[in-house]
């Protein structure tokens, strides 16, 4: 049966998603980079996304794994796919991943901007929605058929489809890292009262990894 899920979504320990000030040069926000060090020397990073064979191997490969495991779509917000603000300007902009994107699937960008869909290689193909979360989960449902379909980020993108009780697991990587600020995943969200249970801690030195599920 089709999931909506959140897979690696790392959080700082005092529940910042992303750092301040997201730019071209600091697409994480100031600050934002030091979440992710649990996943960079992983196997998964380094071939998924340099295109190495190197890399350490374990539970937190294991969790990168997973993420990607029976997707067959992607949801993600604009600040994810790019810097870009207001009109689209061109299609010059194409993503932060290069010509052949990690993600090999239909993609579904929340935007308020129209641009039409871009497809890349790999079988990667963005497609911009205008008309909001619902509008396109049901798109992503379709293309999905009967696998996954992740909920990619950022922090604002998954909450809403949150507080709309559209999320059915949360894989959150908690990195040891204190940010002070930016943008905070959890706030006033009450997870029991959405129906979330834990299901799983597995600690690691580089990040302490819950799984959340609807019960």
């Amino acid at each position: 049966m089709t999931k909506v899920r959140v897979s690696c979504f790392t959080l700082s320990i005092d529940g910042f998603g992303a750092g301040p000030r997201q730019s071209l040069d600091n697409p994480l926000g100031a600050g934002g980079e030091a979440l992710h060090e649990w996943m960079f020397p992983t196997r998964f990073f380094q071939h998924t996304l340099l295109g190495s064979d190197q890399g350490t191997t374990g539970i937190d490969n294991e969790f990168a794994d997973r993420g990607m495991a029976n997707l067959g779509a992607w949801i993600m917000g604009r600040n994810m796919f790019g810097p870009v603000r207001g009109e689209w300007p061109d299609g010059t902009w194409k993503g932060w991943w290069g010509d052949n994107p990690p993600y090999h699937t239909d993609v579904f960008v929340l935007t308020n901007h129209e641009r039409p869909p871009l497809a890349m290689e790999g079988g990667t193909v963005f497609h911009f929605v205008t008309d909001g979360i619902h509008a396109a989960l049901e798109r992503a449902k379709a293309s999905a058929g009967d696998r996954d379909i992740r909920i990619g980020g950022g922090v604002s993108t998954i909450r809403q489809y949150l507080e709309a009780g559209l999320v059915d697991e949360m894989h959150l990587a908690i990195s040891p890292v204190l940010l002070g600020t930016g943008e905070h995943l959890l706030g006033a969200i009450d997870l029991p009262a959405l129906g979330f249970d834990r299901v799983d801690y597995t600690p690691t030195p580089a990040a302490a990894h819950y799984v959340l599920r609807k019960q």
